[in-house]
């Protein structure tokens, strides 16, 4: 996997009201149970959730947030029943299609973060095009996770800093926090001020890890197909209330 765009000073510049999160991290679950509780199919839950992320991205370019980050699919799912992935690849399928042209009329700019490799070739397809055609977009920054795991992420960066290093292009005693983060699919964000869980559990599921050292954590019963504009406004009014001191003493 090719190593991605360096965080550029213009980025690590980019300042916004603090009290509004700069990069909205979110793991979107709770479609199953939203189908269960209703006697309906999980791929119509996994339909109503796609249509709620419609409603995310609007709250957040109303809120000023500027990176939006979501969990669409984990390594781990994968293990899921047969017919299931199949529904989430076919959907996945329809949405590319569908959105990405609308996305780009809005100025979103979309990547793609995990081991693509392990999607069928024509949603690889549909993901490079997806990028080329938004990557000078100057709008909200969405990326999504698929096929994605912190843990697979962060043994990728290693092995290509050994790499590097037996090449001779990188030295072990110049790798430090900036070095790892630039061998991360990440490279090019900046890590996480909120992140978002619903359907009640309260665990970051291989999401993330690396990034989220200092990120302000909320969790909500609510399940993602219910997740609604307010929803995430109240989240990002809480973090607003909230002081972040990144290992320091509080203020007095």
């Amino acid at each position: 996997m090719p190593m991605a765009k360096p965080l550029t000073p213009d980025v690590a510049r980019e300042t916004s009201d603090a009290r509004v999160p700069r990069h909205i991290a979110i793991i979107m679950d709770g479609n199953g149970r939203w189908a269960a509780q209703r006697g309906l199919p999980r791929k119509l839950g996994h339909q109503r959730g796609a249509e709620a992320l419609k409603a995310m991205l609007e709250g957040c370019r109303d809120s000023g947030v500027k990176y939006f980050t979501v969990y669409a699919f984990s390594s781990e799912n994968w293990k899921r029943e047969p017919d299931e992935v199949t529904d989430l690849m076919d959907l996945m399928r329809f949405y590319l299609r569908r959105e990405v042209k609308h996305l780009n009329k809005n100025n979103t700019r979309v990547q793609f973060i995990g081991n693509r490799e392990k999607l069928a070739p024509d949603i690889q397809d549909e993901l490079r095009a997806a990028e080329a055609l938004t990557a000078n977009n100057t709008g909200l920054h969405l990326s999504v996770a698929l096929s994605y795991g912190a843990r697979q992420e962060m043994m990728s960066a290693m092995a290509r800093m050994a790499t590097a290093i037996t090449e001779g292009t990188l030295t072990a005693d110049a790798i430090d926090e900036h070095t790892v983060q630039l061998y991360l699919d990440t490279a090019n964000l900046p890590d996480p001020d909120l992140l978002i869980r619903t359907g009640g559990d309260m665990r970051l599921s291989n999401f993330l890890l690396w990034q989220c050292a200092y990120t302000e954590l909320y969790f909500t019963e609510t399940l993602w197909p219910d997740f609604a504009a307010e929803d995430i406004k109240r989240a990002i009014e809480e973090y607003g209330q909230r002081e972040r001191r990144f290992g320091t003493r509080q203020s007095t």
